[in-house]
């Protein structure tokens, strides 16, 4: 399952060493960043959720959620929530590494790992979590036309913070810090 492209991407994910937040007020979350070539074009695998959601109804992200009791690691979290959200078996991800640790406003701590996936794949989205699949190319979102940086208020004070536009969805928040980090970090895809 591996090319040029994924390798390079393990490699930049084993030169970067993820940096951890250990606060315990802050809920435990694991994410997935899911690569494949689709179309001749590398691409990721995001999600717009549903109005059925408890949190952040509407909101582009990645597969993933907060840790169960039985998830023995964030990684465990990251693999479930990705095959409870997308239908995505475990075993079908080959794990390239992870990011550095992301806080969230809404009092999560996510644990963002990065995954290659063979493709064609057959995607099986929870109706109740998933609203549409997005498949934005990596190229795309690493185009500066593409990125934008909003202010928000959070918390009283001015939030610096990068937005994606991808297929008239607007990729904001934690997903989009997330994402930033991981394009920073990344080779040119061709």
């Amino acid at each position: 399952m591996g090319d040029a492209f994924t390798d390079a991407i393990k490699r930049a994910l084993a030169d970067n060493p993820k940096r951890a937040i250990n606060d315990p007020a802050l809920t435990p979350a694991g994410v997935m960043l899911i690569v494949y070539r689709k179309d001749g074009k590398h691409r990721l695998l995001l999600q717009k959720r549903t109005d059925k959601v408890d949190d952040h109804k509407g909101e582009v992200s990645f597969p993933g959620g907060r840790m169960d009791p039985e998830d023995n690691t964030l990684l465990d979290t990251a693999l479930r929530e990705t095959r409870e959200e997308m239908g995505i078996l475990p075993q079908d991800v080959r794990v390239l590494g992870a990011l550095d640790d992301a806080p969230t406003t809404s009092h999560y701590r996510i644990a963002p790992f990065v995954g290659a996936l063979p493709y064609p794949y057959d995607f099986a989205p929870s109706e109740t979590e998933v609203a549409a699949i997005l498949e934005p190319p990596i190229d795309h979102l690493m185009d500066a036309a593409n990125r934008r940086d909003e202010i928000r208020v959070v918390r009283g004070d001015l939030d610096r913070a990068p937005a994606f536009a991808y297929d008239g969805h607007i990729i904001f928040g934690a997903t989009a810090r997330i994402l930033d980090r991981f394009l920073r970090l990344l080779p040119n895809p061709s």
